[in-house]
């Protein structure tokens, strides 16, 4: 049960180079907040779980029907959430360091910014997101001390974690992105975000 006072926690696995985590990082914020449910952020690399499935690629990029799909799709949930969105000229993008950043961030206040910026680099400028110039310019302009945070991004620590927390991710049946967890039941896609924070809100769940 959730301590009186405490929000019930949603659980969100996301990848920035994934375009339906895009459409759920740039409004999870809002919406967990009107559900009255707290997040956590959970920053993993989907490159190695498809990997694991003997895909070298994303599946929109394998498969040439279901790639041309997404695209449209994707155009039409942007028009549905009011977000600007350019479909990326490289995809997937390598997102590593920004991932490493947001491990280091992931309980910090200036979190949801860092992601939707480097979201918005990614899905609606159509700019490079893994390049230290890229995120040190971010950080910034965010007001952040840049160097510090990278160098501790970069770190073997730090790197090592996110090789755990993918490998948490794996273990936990993750198959894509973006994967919420209330408690212990998951919800997988943009689409069911708002399923998520609703069963997480009724069931008082992730509190431990």
């Amino acid at each position: 049960m959730t301590p009186p006072g405490a929000l019930p926690m949603l659980d969100f696995w996301f990848d920035f180079g994934s375009n339906y985590s895009y459409l759920s990082v740039m409004r999870i914020e809002q919406e967990a907040a009107r559900h009255g449910v707290g997040i956590r952020w959970r920053p993993f690399l989907l490159g190695p779980i498809f990997r694991s499935f003997g895909w070298e690629s994303s599946p929109f990029v394998r498969q040439k029907q279901k790639g041309d799909y997404a695209w449209k799709d994707m155009a039409r949930q942007c028009r549905k959430h009011g977000l600007p969105w350019k479909q990326p000229t490289h995809f997937p993008r390598p997102a590593v360091l920004p991932l490493r950043i947001a491990l280091v961030g992931a309980e910090q206040p200036w979190m949801g910014e860092f992601c939707r910026r480097t979201m918005a680099m990614n899905f609606a400028e159509d700019r490079g997101i893994d390049s230290p110039q890229a995120m040190h310019t971010l950080l910034v302009d965010m007001g952040l001390p840049a160097h510090r945070i990278i160098e501790e991004a970069v770190c073997d620590l730090n790197k090592l974690k996110l090789r755990r927390q993918t490998g948490s991710a794996a273990e936990k049946g993750i198959f894509g992105a973006p994967t919420f967890f209330a408690g212990d039941e998951m919800f997988w896609g943009n689409d069911r975000l708002d399923d998520a924070l609703a069963f997480c809100r009724a069931a008082g769940s992730g509190s431990a």
